[in-house]
């Protein structure tokens, strides 16, 4: 169900100018009609309480995500009327998303599942095209990307009176779309997200192929709402003085951002590179322990990227400083019992491998990707629960950023079904870009190539110096195609 307000008089949406030279000067993305979409049907669910991995994204940035498809053969209005329908269904299946947070006496923080609505926007951009907004040739993303999400800059605590989710449609003038999804960090993690994107365009397909007086369409996969990551904690996140959190990351700093192709072939020959034991330094303890390990191809190319990164800072950083790779991982599997694949919150940790810079630079690939390695395979029950348990002793919400500007930070991952699964009827994605959500000076993304087939592509967020020297490491480039 969708309560609509015209809105053809509102203002353009702030944007920033690019930061690519070659670029244009900013044109509007205008917010035409806005609604409040509910569930079609009552919520029977009640409150669900944030678990620990839950409560420290509260001072994160709504999950900001989207998907360009080419123009489809409905017209435009009819695609913004198809989506909506859709949609309330979707949120019958995924209640908490058309909830709002609520603390309770003591402190605890729920999600209650009161059918309160989600955001819907529909947006026209007549000067935007998706030659224009997916350039070629490897130019840096443009900034006008960043005006295709709602709730740009809101924090994820913010959810106890912001909607937990909003959904921004936009036409670009060559008859493209975007349907941009803002989720709250709090409620969902990157699987979460995919996972309800993926059932809302399963359902849009449903509907679009069935007869006008077809039954109220199931869900193939439905979520798993039951609090069994640790939901038994009673750990309570203190906010002093009642304030409110805030993002742990300088949100104007200066930054560029710019995606990288890899091919399939190109990984593999960087996994064949990182799995050589010639080329490992070791020690003779170390040896018969190496025998075993095979590192894999994401860890490969995280390596590598750590590597040139580096190396790119190098006039920044000391040779004996510390840097950190931070990488998130999904516990979903991690922990016994095993928590169903299709929970629905946040079931993530996030591994730190830190050495110092002198190392990554003088130690090779090899060295690197096996230090990455270790790390994730060494991510397993137990050490899932030593870190549940040190939160629980100091709880804190998740520090974001780099402060000393030696880290990097993966996020999200090509494991997730960002092309696979999301035709809404008209057509499968043809790229998936990010809002400004989250990203500070060494946060990597993570997303599954289009042609597939184990291409990833690398959405990279650097500070101005630090991509320049990126874009002129010539091992790095080796390994990047200019298109997928």
């Amino acid at each position: 169900m969708a309560l609509c307000v015209s809105s053809s008089s509102a203002k353009p949406q702030e944007m920033a100018p690019y930061l690519s030279s070659t670029s244009l000067a900013s044109p509007p993305v205008t917010v035409v009609s806005k609604c409040a979409v509910y569930p079609d049907r009552k919520s029977t669910m009640g409150d669900l309480k944030l678990s620990v991995s839950d409560l420290p994204m509260l001072s994160c940035h709504y999950i900001q995500k989207g998907l360009f498809f080419p123009p489809p053969a409905v017209p435009g209005h009819s695609v913004v009327s198809l989506l909506k329908d859709p949609l309330s269904r979707a949120l019958s299946f995924f209640p908490p998303l058309a909830g709002r947070l609520h603390t309770d006496h003591d402190g605890r923080i729920y999600v209650s599942c009161n059918d309160a609505g989600v955001e819907f926007a529909h947006a026209v951009a007549p000067a935007l095209s998706l030659p224009l907004l997916l350039p070629e040739g490897g130019a840096d993303v443009p900034c006008a990307v960043r005006s295709l999400f709602a709730l740009d800059g809101v924090v994820s605590y913010q959810g106890h009176c912001r909607p937990l989710a909003a959904f921004q449609v936009t036409e670009l003038g060559d008859g493209a779309f975007f349907v941009g999804c803002s989720v709250n960090h709090a409620v969902a993690d990157g699987t979460s997200f995919w996972n309800f994107f993926n059932a809302w365009a399963e359902l849009s397909r449903a509907a679009a192929a069935a007869a006008p007086d077809a039954p109220l369409l199931a869900l193939s996969r439905p979520p798993d709402f039951r609090r069994s990551f640790f939901g038994e904690s009673e750990a309570v996140l203190q906010f002093p003085e009642g304030k409110e959190p805030e993002v742990t990351f300088p949100v104007n700093a200066p930054l560029r951002e710019r995606i990288f192709h890899f091919s399939l072939e190109a990984i593999r020959e960087l996994k064949s590179r990182a799995n050589d034991k010639s080329k490992t330094k070791t020690t003779e303890e170390e040896e018969e322990e190496e025998e075993e390990e095979v590192v894999s191809s994401f860890q490969s190319l995280c390596a590598q990227l750590w590597i040139s990164v580096t190396r790119a800072r190098k006039q920044q950083l000391v040779a004996g400083q510390a840097t950190t790779f931070r990488m998130a991982v999904n516990c979903r599997h991690r922990v016994v019992p095993r928590v169903d694949g299709l929970y629905f919150g946040n079931a993530i940790q996030s591994i730190p491998t830190t050495v110092r810079v002198e190392q990554v630079l003088s130690r090779g690939l090899p060295w690197a990707a096996r230090l990455l390695h270790r790390g994730v395979v060494g991510h397993g029950d137990a050490r899932v629960r030593e870190g549940v348990s040190a939160w629980e002793g100091a709880p804190r919400c998740f520090p974001l950023g780099n402060p000393d500007g030696a880290g990097v930070t993966m996020g999200s991952s090509p494991r997730f079904p960002m092309y696979e699964g999301n035709d809404f009827g008209w057509g499968p994605p043809v790229a998936v870009r990010s809002g400004r959500a989250n990203k500070f000076d060494g946060k990597i993304s993570a997303f599954p190539g289009r042609s597939g087939g184990g291409s990833v592509e690398l959405e990279v967020c650097l500070a101005p110096e630090a991509m320049a020297g990126l874009l002129q490491d010539e091992e790095f480039m080796y390994y990047v195609s200019l298109s997928d």
